[in-house]
């Protein structure tokens, strides 16, 4: 895991779109928003980074879109877990 893939993932606006999607069945009110708080911490949980990275040496063209990289219920648990 390297820090700029973290910063990466951050960065990609699908995972952010991704990410407030998954908010919204949580009950947020905000799910935007929420998302756009914790990108960082969502980027930051163990194994994400390593898997965009390895998407991105595969060739993956849209990374933070694809949930064969970074799975619904890996974000689902993040979600939860920073909710709590």
């Amino acid at each position: 895991m390297a820090y700029s893939d973290i910063a990466m993932l951050a960065a990609d606006n699908d995972f952010i779109y991704r990410t407030s999607a998954c908010v919204s069945t949580q009950g947020e009110a905000d799910p935007r928003q929420w998302a756009l708080d914790h990108t960082w911490q969502m980027a930051g949980m163990p194994g994400f980074g390593d898997k965009y990275a390895s998407a991105i040496a595969n060739g993956i063209e849209r990374p933070g879109y694809d949930p064969a990289v970074i799975s619904d219920p890996d974000i689902l648990s993040a979600v939860q877990s920073l909710r709590v």
